[in-house]
């Protein structure tokens, strides 16, 4: 991971482990971060974020669960090899943007009805 690729809003409703969590799980599922990328050590990303080193190690443990990295100790954490079942970590990433996505929208004040709106609009006229 050569650039900061993610950035955490100290502003938002969302907990910064759940948005490093959401966006490195993005750009894994993505295949921006592909297999075998070195991901930055934790103490590293929480300095280059501004951020405790445990609050990176909870995004990291929380990756490592959802199957999308694999840490070992002095060799650090790696993007892991994709599972034979590719919509498990999809579907695990993408109930987790949802939550945040939910989350933010409702401390802004937003109703269900309003949410929904914002994804459909979101989706844009191709919905499949």
């Amino acid at each position: 991971m050569n650039e900061p690729a993610v950035r955490v809003d100290t502003a938002s409703q969302v907990p910064p482990y759940a948005q490093i969590r959401a966006q490195l799980g993005a750009l894994i599922v993505t295949g921006r971060l592909a297999e075998g990328d070195r991901l930055p050590t934790v103490r590293q990303l929480a300095t280059d974020l501004g951020l405790a080193p445990g609050t990176v190690a909870r995004a990291y443990r929380e990756l490592e669960a959802a199957g999308l990295i694999r840490t070992r100790r002095g060799a650090g954490s790696r993007v892991a090899v994709p599972p034979a079942d590719p919509a498990r970590p999809f579907a695990s990433v993408l109930a987790t943007l949802a939550r945040d996505f939910t989350s933010s929208a409702r401390a802004l004040g937003a109703d269900t009805e309003a949410i929904m709106a914002a994804v459909r609009e979101a989706l844009g006229p191709d919905r499949s």
